[in-house]
């Protein structure tokens, strides 16, 4: 069966098809597509989110689709960014930042800042993962992986926040551990795990 995942983010795409190895499905990614469509992600949650994308893309493109939402929730900074974590350098909250190489270490620049003195360095990443058949029914699933924002950037692994974000019980950021190891606690990792046991049950 082919699986349309509903990322064009190829760090994301990566961790998925690792994560869904295990089930005998074909993945595609949305820049496998021909045509191309957008939907703008404007829900205040991530299930909201996650729904939006996954019913319109499987509509469109008459595919099982599995789309995500996720982010980094920051305890000092009432959960922000939040649903806007992607794009946390262009919101208003905080100011504004330049982005300078990419936007990834825009959003850690900006976050960094705005925890600057900041004692209370408790966060945690939400992935909510939302598996839709065209105009039939859908799953979802929520993972999270706890943790504190570090004082800088470490490591090259990953992407997204994983430089600044320091998971319970390790003293290293998630971007200087293993891919493998960072599936086996990751918020997305957890998700999926969660989900393929649902789709075990109804593939």
């Amino acid at each position: 069966m082919k699986i349309l995942i509903a990322t064009t983010n190829k760090g994301k795409l990566k961790e998925f098809k690792a994560l869904l190895s295990e089930i005998n499905v074909e993945t595609l990614s949305l820049d496998d597509m021909e045509e191309k469509i957008e939907v703008e992600e404007d829900k205040k949650t991530f299930l909201e989110n996650a729904i939006k994308k996954a019913k319109e893309y499987a509509n469109f493109y008459k595919l099982p689709v599995i789309a995500e939402d996720a982010g980094l929730e920051v305890e000092a900074l009432n959960n922000y960014p939040g649903v806007y974590s992607a794009r946390f350098y262009d919101i208003d909250f905080g100011g504004k930042e330049e982005v300078l190489t990419n936007k990834d270490e825009a959003n850690i620049k900006k976050l960094l800042r705005l925890l600057q003195g900041e004692k209370n360095r408790k966060a945690r990443f939400v992935s909510t993962v939302v598996f839709y058949f065209p105009d039939d029914f859908g799953l979802w699933t929520e993972g999270y992986c706890y943790g504190t924002i570090a004082e800088e950037p470490k490591g090259e692994k990953g992407f997204g926040y994983d430089p600044i974000f320091i998971p319970e019980s390790y003293n290293k950021t998630m971007a200087e551990i293993s891919p493998e190891e960072k599936n086996k606690i990751s918020h997305r990792g957890k998700a999926v795990r969660k989900l393929i046991e649902k789709l075990k049950k109804v593939l």
